[in-house]
C-alpha cells in the first residue's frame, strides 16, 4: 500500500534514482529477504550513482569534446613517442589541481586532439568542468562577440572552466585581436585553472606565431613556464588507417 505514495514522495523530492531503485526492489522476489537497513543502503547507493551519472552527462554535454575518447582506450603500441607513464600520470589529474598547463604538440594526424579529449573526459568523470575549442574557430567567435556584446561574458566563461582545451593553436599567425584575447583568457586562468594547448608547431615556435614580442612574452609566461609537455612524432594515424582500409 505504501508503494505509490512513497514513489510520489521520492519524485517530489527529486530522488529519482531512489524512486527507480524502489520500484525495482519492490518487484524483485529476492528483495523480500532484505532488512530495512539493507533496503535503505541500496536506495542511497542508487541515488548517489544516478546523480553522479547525471552530473557526468551534463559536464560532457557542456565540454563539447570533439572525440568520444577515454584514457583507458589510449593506444600505446603506435610508434608516435607517447610516454605511457607520463600520460597516465597526467590522466590522474594532479596537475589540474596544481593549476598547471599541458602542451601537446606534434604533426597532423598523430592523435593530439584525441588524447586531449581523453584527458578532458577523465576530468569530467572526476567532477571537473571542461571546455573544448578549436582555436581558429574560437578566434572567430570572439571577434563576432565583440559586435553583439557577448565578449566579456565569453571571456569570463572561458576563464571559469577547470580545464580549457585549445586545439589547433598556431595554424596561422595571430592578429592583434587574437593576441589580446588569448592574453585576457590566460590572465583570467593563470594560477587558478589549467589549459591544454595542442599544436602542430613546437613550443619553441610559439613566440614567432604570436607575433608581437611584448604580447608573446606575456602569453608564454602564463602558458608555458608551468606546462607539462607531450611531444609526438610519426606518421598520421588517419593516413595509416586509410591504407589499412584499402588493403583489407
Amino acid at each position: 500500500m505504501l508503494k505509490h505514495p512513497t514513489l510520489d514522495q521520492l519524485h517530489a523530492l527529486g530522488l529519482y534514482g531512489m524512486a527507480k531503485a524502489f520500484t525495482e526492489l519492490a518487484e524483485a522476489n529476492e528483495a523480500k529477504e532484505l532488512n530495512h537497513h539493507d533496503w535503505l543502503a541500496l536506495l542511497l547507493e542508487r541515488e548517489t550513482s544516478w546523480r553522479r551519472d547525471k552530473r557526468l552527462t551534463a559536464r560532457l554535454r557542456a565540454a563539447k569534446l570533439r572525440h568520444q575518447a577515454s584514457v583507458e582506450d589510449v593506444d600505446y603500441r603506435t610508434a608516435r613517442g607517447l610516454d605511457r607513464a607520463l600520460f597516465q600520470k597526467l590522466a590522474g589529474g594532479d596537475w589540474i589541481d596544481a593549476h598547471d598547463n599541458l602542451a601537446l604538440v606534434g604533426p597532423s594526424g598523430v592523435g593530439k586532439s584525441w588524447l586531449a579529449c581523453a584527458i578532458g573526459q577523465k576530468a569530467c568523470r572526476d567532477n571537473r568542468s571542461v571546455l573544448y575549442h578549436r582555436w581558429p574557430r574560437l578566434c572567430e567567435e570572439l571577434t563576432l562577440s565583440r559586435g553583439d556584446g557577448r565578449h566579456p561574458r565569453l571571456v569570463k566563461s572561458l576563464g571559469r572552466a577547470d580545464l580549457l582545451i585549445l586545439h589547433d593553436f598556431g595554424l596561422e599567425p595571430l592578429d592583434a585581436s587574437a593576441r589580446h584575447d588569448l592574453l585576457e583568457i590566460l590572465e583570467e586562468r593563470y594560477g587558478r585553472r589549467s589549459t591544454i594547448v595542442t599544436s602542430q608547431l613546437p613550443v619553441t615556435s610559439w613566440h614567432e606565431i604570436i607575433g608581437d614580442p611584448t604580447y608573446a612574452d606575456a602569453i608564454l609566461d602564463r602558458l608555458v613556464h608551468n606546462a607539462h609537455r607531450i611531444e609526438l612524432a610519426g606518421e598520421s594515424l588517419r593516413r595509416a588507417r586509410g591504407r589499412q582500409a584499402k588493403s583489407a
